[in-house]
């Protein structure tokens, strides 16, 4: 296997970043619809590509020729506002074409199917579709109906992996800076034994089960940190190294503390007796954050809603890193597409994230 060097114009002033070059799907392209089998090396590996475009975004004009002429679709069948302007911000960027797809204004909402919907888009020549759907496996989907590569952007309950990527860069890149050293280069070993609690409503997160799987995957200890009605109703299959229903108990010994959006869209409140009592329980106060050891870093995913999962003063401390994982998110996911749709060397061919797991099982409406 040839490990070519890639991001070509990407960094004029760090050292080359490589990716791997292997056997390619249907179409020369891959997809990356699940964390779950990109293991310690893919995750590595798209952590060191960031690096390159971390370092175009401090650029006065932070733009990059890598895929021009190529078409990225982000097709949202669902609300968002980080996850969708962050992939349209990537792929300008690297001088894509950017065509913002909206179900609720599409054909769908007369009765055309998603497939066919898809199939039309696809049909005027598109390179990658970026999807969120609120059905688990509606990107694995649109992946089998079109010659073109998938990004798994959100889909129902089941997993959101460059949200994850973009977690695990951001606590790399913090505790690269802590010991003195570039985050460039600096691997995956910080991860190996790092303490995580993830808390909240684990329940109805795709947030935390990618998070999850690439924490263990990377060798992190994780604690789940809920009330019973909103962890899922099995963890076969989730590689955590604990779970607590005492927050207060779990917090001095953690390295990261990582708060998870209550979902009253996805039906969270209907396993709470109220808010109130949730936030009382399990939402970060001041108090609460006086109990973390030093250097601990809180992180959420967002939106936050304050005063519920996360309190106003502690959203504003220092060892708070939720624009950060804004700002880190660009740059991952200029990553995966660059290693999707970029060409590599001289024979043109793209280069590939490691094979992703089939999704969860999930209807999908239209299919």
């Amino acid at each position: 296997m040839t490990r070519p060097a890639a991001v070509a114009g990407a960094a004029r002033t760090t050292a080359p970043v490589v990716v791997r070059s292997g056997e390619l799907s249907k179409g020369g392209r891959r997809h990356l619809l699940s964390v779950a089998e990109l293991g310690a090396e893919g995750i590595e590996e798209i952590l060191e590509v960031s690096d390159a475009f971390v370092e175009v975004g401090r650029r006065s004009i932070p733009k990059v020729p890598s895929l021009r002429g190529r078409t990225v679709v982000t097709l949202f069948a669902e609300q968002s506002t980080r996850t969708r302007l962050s992939f349209e911000t990537a792929a300008k960027r690297l001088s894509a074409d950017v065509l913002s797809f909206s179900v609720d204004t599409s054909s769908v909402k007369k009765g055309e199917s998603l497939r066919d919907t898809v199939e039309t888009v696809a049909a005027m020549g598109v390179d990658a579709f970026v999807v969120r759907h609120t059905s688990a496996g509606a990107p694995a989907a649109v992946a089998r109906w079109v010659d073109a590569s998938v990004v798994n952007a959100g889909d129902g309950w089941h997993e959101h992996p460059t949200q994850a990527l973009l977690d695990c860069y951001t606590i790399r890149q913090v505790l690269a800076e802590r010991s003195g050293r570039p985050s460039q280069g600096a691997g995956v070993g910080c991860f190996v034994g790092l303490r995580v609690a993830i808390v909240g409503d684990v329940r109805h997160s795709r947030v935390a089960r990618s998070l999850v799987l690439a924490l263990g995957a990377l060798g992190a200890e994780v604690t789940l940190v809920a009330p019973g009605s909103l962890l899922p109703p099995s963890l076969e299959g989730w590689p955590v190294t604990k779970v607590s229903y005492d927050l207060d108990a779990v917090l001095p010994h953690v390295d990261v503390c990582y708060l998870l959006r209550l979902q009253s869209e996805r039906g969270a409140g209907a396993f709470l007796p109220s808010v109130r009592e949730y936030s009382a329980w399990y939402g970060l106060t001041s108090r609460r954050a006086a109990l973390l050891g030093d250097g601990a870093l809180v992180m959420h995913p967002g939106p936050m809603n304050r005063g519920v999962e996360i309190a106003d003063d502690v959203a504003a401390l220092p060892q708070s890193l939720v624009l950060r994982q804004v700002s880190n998110g660009v740059a991952v996911r200029m990553a995966v597409l660059f290693m999707l749709l970029g060409q590599v060397g001289s024979g043109g061919a793209a280069p590939d994230l490691a094979p992703t797991l089939a999704p969860t099982p999930g209807t999908v409406p239209g299919a």
